[in-house]
């Protein structure tokens, strides 16, 4: 072998490496075998060359075999569908038996049919067709001058400007994993928690009134007009679990999109997530919630963007950690109660598109992002137009009961009573436990006629309800109704013997029939 071969071989590699865009991803010692691979194009062949005289057809298959062998290696490395290389020897001749037949089709492998290999020989007198075959395999002309004979100055010269032009795109492929130090994410962890302090001391984090209060997700809210509660909620968190798991999760998703996209981009990402989130959530789950969790989606959104766009580079990097992380949560979400799965769907779903308007640093691509940007607009304006409509579920009597009950618990019947006596209207089908605390706010507030209808639809729809029972014998009371009374009060405590407040009254109501006359 000459000094020409050795030429057309690291002039080849560095033909791929600067006019095509590919990078070193395997040099062996001997320095005569080089494996190059193109991260940022989707189905783009994996190029391996040899610089070896071929003697014999033979011995070129069972290389041909060990390099789709090799390449299915990589193929469920990456974790890809299928794999193509084009394999490409540099040799004085080609084998001097009949090999044609062995590199007319592409070799396929056996075991998987999923990896193929096309092989290019380079050699003297037959240059012109093999950089015709070569050019048609890459789809792209491949073409350069090759004279007599090289010195090894020459060599050497071309061999260093394609390593050295290799390094310097891997470093700019690692660059975009390292555009800005995770700052923003820790200054949002800061935030959760220095908010959740504040709940804490201003009502509870589990108090559904005071998320409401501070800007948690409540539907009949949000459609009298306080559209900010699409954003707020992201900032809150219900109880201590909730804001460990949400910090945690940012930590880990939080710095590494920051990392790759930049504090802009991901600031971007992050919000307008939860923003969409909020809104999946509004328009399908009528149900108070709040927490971090749909932004974090977000995130989850954008390396799956990655994914999409530079397969290569994300299961190089990041890999199959984050889809397994992501469908872990997605089932947990579907399995475990009280989960808004809606806002975490649409928080992914935000946070993949969002990504695509602001795509990646300094790797522009204007139609794209335009198309990414139509898109979002679209499905937030659909989205937000039908649920103003009045045709999403506005509200559950879950949470309306549970806020009720925080508006009891702190003396406010009025409030109670206003988001009770909304439900009952609104609802076809209000529960014992709604018509119960309904006429409790009544009673606190005089409205005893109203008290005893509801109470009576209590005891209608759940006969079991003995404090029902208890609470119409003390207004039979109130009303003079001694003989009603005592009928209610008994029913209260047949259901319920060991509640001496029940016992009692029929003991009073009792004694005072007896002394009346009227006692049983």
């Amino acid at each position: 072998m000459s000094y020409q071969e050795e030429f057309v071989f690291w002039r080849l590699a560095y033909s791929f490496i600067h006019d095509h865009g590919y990078r070193v991803i395997q040099l062996f010692q001997n320095q005569k075998e080089l494996w190059l691979e193109k991260l940022n194009q989707k189905g783009a062949p994996i190029i391996r060359l040899l610089c070896q005289d071929l003697n014999w057809g033979s011995t070129m298959q069972r290389d041909i075999e060990l390099v789709a062998a090799n390449g299915e290696r990589i193929r469920k490395q990456v974790s890809k569908g299928n794999i193509h290389i084009v394999n490409i020897y540099s040799s004085t001749y080609p084998p001097v038996d009949d090999y044609e037949f062995r590199i007319n089709k592409p070799f396929i492998f056996p075991e998987s049919s999923r990896t193929s290999v096309s092989t290019v020989i380079m050699a003297r007198q037959e240059y012109e067709g093999a950089f015709d075959k070569l050019s048609d395999l890459m789809g792209a002309k491949v073409s350069f001058p090759i004279q007599g004979e090289y010195v090894p100055e020459e060599i050497e010269k071309v061999k260093n400007a394609a390593l050295q032009l290799s390094v310097k795109r891997v470093e700019q492929e690692r660059a975009i994993y390292n555009q800005a130090k995770p700052f923003l994410t820790y200054l949002l962890m800061a935030i959760q928690i220095a908010v959740f302090i504040f709940l804490e001391f201003h009502g509870g984090s589990k108090s559904t009134s005071t998320l409401i209060k501070y800007g948690a997700k409540y539907n009949p809210l949000i459609l009298q007009g306080e559209w900010w509660r699409f954003i707020t909620p992201i900032f809150l968190h219900i109880g201590i679990l909730h804001l460990a798991m949400n910090t945690l999760a940012l930590y880990y998703l939080g710095t590494e999109v920051e990392r790759l996209f930049g504090r802009a981009r991901f600031l971007f990402i992050y919000l307008i997530a939860g923003f969409t989130a909020s809104i999946a959530s509004f328009l399908f789950s009528p149900q108070v919630s709040a927490g971090a969790s749909g932004a974090i989606f977000g995130c989850f959104g954008a390396l799956l963007y990655l994914t999409v766009i530079y397969p290569k580079q994300f299961f190089r990097t990041i890999g199959m950690n984050v889809i397994v992380l992501l469908v872990i949560n997605l089932v947990f979400g579907f399995t475990a109660p009280g989960i808004d799965n809606a806002g975490h769907l649409g928080g992914l779903a935000g946070g993949f598109l969002t990504t695509g308007i602001v795509h990646f640093p300094k790797r522009k691509k204007p139609l794209l992002q335009l198309l990414f940007l139509a898109a979002t607009a679209a499905v937030i304006w659909f989205s937000l137009s039908y649920g103003f409509s009045g045709k999403a579920a506005a509200r559950d009597e879950n949470s309306v009961f549970m806020l009720a009950q925080d508006y009891v618990k702190k003396g406010d019947y009025q409030k109670a009573y206003k988001e009770l006596y909304k439900l009952e209207k609104e609802s076809h089908h209000p529960s014992a436990k709604v018509y119960f605390l309904l006429s409790y706010t009544e009673i606190k507030q005089g409205m005893l006629a109203e008290a005893n209808q509801h109470l009576e639809k209590t005891v209608r729809l759940d006969p079991g309800f003995h404090e029902a029972y208890y609470n119409l014998a003390l207004i039979s009371l109130d009303e003079m109704d001694w003989n009603r009374a005592l009928d209610y009060a008994k029913k209260a405590a047949k259901l319920k013997p060991s509640n001496k407040d029940y016992t009692s009254l029929v003991k009073q109501i009792n004694d005072h029939l007896q002394s009346t006359g009227g006692g049983i």
